[in-house]
This record gives C-alpha cells, sequence and structure tokens, in this order.
C-alpha cells in the first residue's frame, strides 16, 4: 500500500518552523563563544573535567558523535537515527506528530509495553486494543487489519513483548505492513537477547516502519535514558523538527559513546544473560507452585504460578523485588523476572524452595 507521509502529518507539524538554537546555527567547534548566554566562568563540579566535558556549554543538539558510532553498528547513517531521552520520548514524538488528539486513534496488542496506551492518553488520543492471542502471545492479524479505520495512525508492536518475552512472527508483521497506510513502530528494546535478527534491514522495504531501540536494557545505561528510533529520513527529519533543542545532555552522550565502545563486552554480557535465563527456566518449572514458564526472548522470564501475590510478597520480604503481571490481559497469575546475575538468580531460587502457600 503507498505511504504518503504528508497526508499523516498533523497540519501543524506541516507548517511548524522549529526552535534554531545557537549549536544549530554555529557548526564549528572551536572560537570565543558568545552566543549561547552560557555561564563562561565554566561549571563549579569537578564531574565534567574529569570527563573531559565542558559542562557550562550546551550539548550537540542533533548528537551526531553518537549517531555516527551507533550507526557504524546498526548499518545506517545519521539521517535514519534519531535519539532521545529514552525511547519513550521518541513514542510520545509520534503521537504529537501524526495524531490529532480527539480524533485519531493508534492500535495496541495487549499484553504490551504500557507506554503506549498512556502516551496516548496524554495526548487525547484514542487507542483500540487487539489482544494478543492467548498461550501463545502472537499478533491476532485478523483482527488487527480489521480495526484498522480512517482515523488509525500508528499501530505499536513490542518485539520481543514486554512482560510475555516472546517474539513476533515476521509474517504477521509483514502483512501488517503491506495491509497499512499508516505507521507500523517495532519497539525492540529486548532485540538484543533475541535468537533473530532486528528488523533494521526492512527500513529499506518499508517507508511506514519505525524501529525503537535502546541502550537501557543489554548496554546497561538505563541511568542515562538514551533511546533510539530508526525510520526513512523524511520520518526522522519530523522527529528532529519536534524535539526539544538539547533533550541529550552532554554526560550522556559522552558516556554512551564510550559504552559502545566495548561491543565485545556487551556481546558476553548477552551471551550470560541468555544462558542464565534458560537455565533459571528450567529450574522455575520444577517448583510446585509454578504452572507455566513461558518461552523468553528477553532479558526476563513471565511465570504462571498459583499464588502470584503470595509468593511476590514473600520474595519482598526476602529483599528479592520482581514484578506482579497478574492484574494484566492474559498475564493471570503470573510474574515477570528479570535475569540477574549468577549469584542473584541462586539466591531466588534457594529462597523460593523455602516458600510454603
Amino acid at each position: 500500500m503507498e505511504f504518503e507521509l504528508d497526508k499523516l502529518l498533523r497540519e501543524n507539524i506541516k507548517k511548524l518552523i522549529p526552535y534554531s538554537s545557537a549549536r544549530d546555527e554555529y557548526k564549528g567547534k572551536e572560537g570565543i563563544f558568545l552566543d549561547a548566554n552560557e555561564n563562561t566562568n565554566g561549571a563549579p563540579v569537578s564531574f565534567g573535567k574529569e570527563l573531559g566535558l565542558n559542562l557550562n556549554r550546551y550539548p550537540d543538539p542533533l548528537q551526531l558523535d553518537l549517531k555516527e558510532k551507533l550507526g557504524k553498528i546498526k548499518g545506517l547513517p545519521i539521517e535514519n537515527i534519531f535519539l532521545g531521552n529514552g525511547s519513550d520520548e521518541a513514542i510520545d514524538i509520534l503521537f504529537r506528530a501524526f495524531c490529532n488528539p480527539a480524533k485519531d486513534n493508534v492500535i495496541v496488542c495487549p499484553p504490551t509495553y504500557g507506554m503506549y496506551e498512556i502516551s496516548a492518553k496524554i495526548n487525547d488520543v484514542a487507542v483500540i486494543k487487539v489482544p494478543l492471542l492467548k498461550e501463545t502471545f502472537q499478533l491476532d492479524t485478523e483482527n488487527i487489519i480489521k480495526s484498522i479505520n480512517e482515523n488509525t495512525k500508528l499501530i505499536f508492536f513490542c518485539c520481543p513483548n514486554n512482560p510475555t518475552g516472546n517474539g513476533v512472527k515476521w509474517d504477521s508483521i509483514k502483512l501488517i505492513l503491506d495491509s497499512f497506510k499508516g505507521i507500523v513502530v517495532i519497539d525492540e528494546a529486548y532485540i538484543n537477547f533475541a535468537s533473530y535478527r532486528s528488523l533494521i534491514p526492512e527500513l529499506l522495504n518499508y517507508p511506514n516502519l519505525v524501529i525503537l531501540q535502546t541502550l537501557s536494557k543489554a548496554w546497561g545505561l538505563a541511568g542515562l535514558r538514551v533511546g533510539a528510533a530508526f525510520a526513512a529520513r523524511q520520518i526522522i527529519d519530523v522527529f528532529n523538527k519536534i524535539k526539544p533543542p538539547y533533550n541529550i545532555n552532554v554526560v550522556s552522550q559522552k558516556l554512551a559513546i564510550e559504552a559502545l565502545d566495548n561491543l565485545e563486552q556487551i556481546n558476553s554480557w548477552i551471551k550470560e544473560v541468555v544462558a542464565e535465563r534458560n537455565k533459571l527456566a528450567a529450574e522455575l518449572i520444577k517448583l510446585p507452585f509454578v504452572l507455566k514458564v513461558y518461552p523468553s526472548e528477553a532479558n526476563f522470564i513471565l511465570v504462571k504460578t498459583n499464588d502470584p501475590a503470595g509468593i511476590y510478597q514473600y520474595l519482598a520480604e526476602n529483599k528479592i523485588i520482581i514484578r506482579n503481571r497478574s492484574s494484566i490481559t492474559l498475564c493471570e497469575g503470573c510474574l515477570r523476572i528479570t535475569i540477574g546475575t549468577k549469584e542473584e538468580n541462586k539466591q531466588l531460587l534457594t529462597t523460593l524452595l523455602n516458600y510454603s502457600k
């Protein structure tokens, strides 16, 4: 189906003249900078000096050095990359760019990441829910397509999905991409732990595809809040038009670049997490109160039990904190457990062996 970005964009966004910051207007890195009303005396902390940063200066608004580093890893040019304050910023921008409040709608497939619906409500955008198929947690492709109407602008898929942990079949996603004239958003926050590849190469084939990733999970930088959106250049241009001028601070940019230089270490950690995930799943299913351990492609597992509230409280009393997901659609009786270190996982299992209802 033909994709026409101009027909999707809100009229006010089409007409928007983006804010031009001092760092947008002058691209050089050397000189006497008297253009941005910064404190020219410096910053009263030593932290910046230790990192080789001038904290009194505004950061690069387009994070070009970080994008170049990330682009080499992802196989994409800078023009196809947006960086935000976590992937949540990218999600919010999608709503503000394409969804008219009190008119348009989006489709989500629960159980899934809750911020899609929260962002929709914040932006006064209706949400059409098409639940995943029971037990398999795969997309109900037929009903998703049936649910699309003239005001549907975005469809969100989390892959691997949170909180279920499973991947989504490419055939289902492809069918929807081919059938939908709006934007399909694939959230790949957990893709590094999956046994299948990212859909980034499909950006060449689908101009209506947006892929979200983050440095919070496999890269271990949750505290920095750096997320990414990968898409066709025309969509990335819209992101950059809407975003605040300095949405990622200099410290986050600097440390993210440093982290991206340690790909070998990250790959080693990923292998450890996957190995521990498989071991933990095999041990948990042996417990008498565990009814099912769902297959996972993420750094967590979803576990169905006969007493989710009791188990959650018991572990919390023993200073082991997991998440009770039993109130979520299709996750009745389920707990979500992040894969810890070998020592943490061992302590979890030891503690659970002493649990009695």
